[in-house]
């Protein structure tokens, strides 16, 4: 007969319990839990805030870095055919023309290097991937895999690569 009085307790406790969580809370537990969920709100919110503030200044010194990238493209493209124009210039050609032709290449060139772009040097190091575009081979008394011959220069823009250089490499020695 000890079960019956085992089950009536058991069913008496959850009862009890039943009833104290079907209570409502107190008017200080109520207003103690909003405030809870509110500063829990205002917390997220100046975290959201906090990270949109630093997204924004990154953003932005982002686009003073970098945001004349195509600008500096198009006159790299100027300052090769500048480069082109007195590398095949006939013996012929006027001193002074000549000479006012290396001086505007050079100030495009120095106007560029003030803005954050550099030459990637090529000629006698190992190829790089990531700085580099491979446009053939050849035999020489390098090793293999290091550029011989620069076709293209290659520029980056604050340490991001503007263009890579266009590079021959070498394919060892002949046998």
């Amino acid at each position: 007969m000890s079960q019956p009085s085992e089950t009536t307790e058991n069913t008496a406790e959850t009862q009890a319990a039943d009833l104290k969580s079907a209570t409502p809370p107190s008017p200080t537990e109520a207003l103690e839990a909003a405030l809870k969920e509110e500063k829990n709100k205002y917390l997220y919110l100046y975290a959201e805030f906090d990270n949109y503030k630093k997204r924004a200044v990154k953003e932005r010194s982002d686009l003073m870095k970098f945001g004349w990238e195509n600008i500096a493209r198009d006159i790299l493209g100027v300052v090769d055919n500048l480069d082109r124009a007195i590398e095949f210039m006939p013996p012929s050609v006027d001193t002074n023309f000549k000479a006012g032709i290396e001086m505007t290449a050079s100030q495009f060139r120095t106007t560029l290097e003030k803005q954050g772009v550099a030459v990637i040097s090529s000629d006698g190091v190992v190829f790089n991937p990531e700085l580099h575009e491979a446009m053939g081979q050849e035999p020489s008394d390098a090793p293999s895999g290091t550029i011989t011959k620069t076709l293209v220069k290659g520029y980056t823009l604050n340490g991001r690569l503007l263009r890579p250089a266009k590079v021959v490499l070498s394919a060892g020695k002949l046998a």
